[in-house]
């Protein structure tokens, strides 16, 4: 009896790839860099400065509306006081008057009085003229150019890569199975090639 199927199996394939491992060093760069800051020359010149204040000779003369009402209300004061005074120095002459004695011819008589004291001769104005002098100031300031150098030095850098293994499956496993005999006929007495068996014996 001839065979009638055929198994054939398939094995895996695959393909292994290995990395190894390795240190990697990159290299940095050098920068100079050069910057220039510059100088220069100034003059400061401050001329001479004299100050004239010349308020209170002014308000010696003719007086501020301030000054004057402050000189007004001054005077109006020391009048008041110098009435009150007199008054008071009459009541007491009133006061102690004798019968036939005559107290109001001496009131009038102080009254008409004339004035007596010293008199100053003054002179206007009569305050002085503030005067202030600055003297006069010259300042130099020279600067020379600045060049700054800014070096950058990097250090290299080491990398480290570790190793690896890719695995790749190029064919994977498979069983194949094939019939390899002829063709099957039911019923089988219509095969061509048809042989009855011989069951007689």
């Amino acid at each position: 009896m001839n065979q009638l199927i055929r198994i054939t199996t398939v094995p895996i394939q695959y393909e292994l790839k290995v990395n190894n491992a390795r240190l990697e060093y990159s290299r940095a760069k050098a920068e100079l860099e050069i910057s220039r800051n510059d100088g220069g020359l100034s003059i400061k010149s401050r001329p001479v400065k004299l100050n004239l204040d010349a308020t209170e000779a002014r308000n010696s003369v003719v007086p501020t509306t301030a000054r004057s009402v402050a000189q007004t209300a001054q005077a109006g004061k020391e009048a008041a006081y110098s009435a009150t005074a007199q008054l008071v120095q009459e009541g007491k002459l009133l006061l102690k008057a004798d019968i036939g004695q005559d107290v109001i011819g001496q009131i009038m008589q102080q009254r008409t009085a004339p004035a007596t004291g010293e008199f100053q001769l003054g002179f206007t104005p009569s305050a002085p003229v503030d005067i202030n002098y600055e003297a006069a100031d010259l300042t130099i300031n020279y600067e020379m150019d600045k060049l700054n150098f800014d070096l950058k030095v990097a250090n290299g850098n080491f990398e480290f890569i570790p190793g690896n293994i890719e695995m790749s499956i190029t064919q994977h496993p498979d069983v194949v199975i094939e019939y390899v005999g002829g063709p099957l006929y039911v019923p089988p007495s219509a095969d061509p090639n048809y042989e009855p068996i011989d069951v007689r014996a």
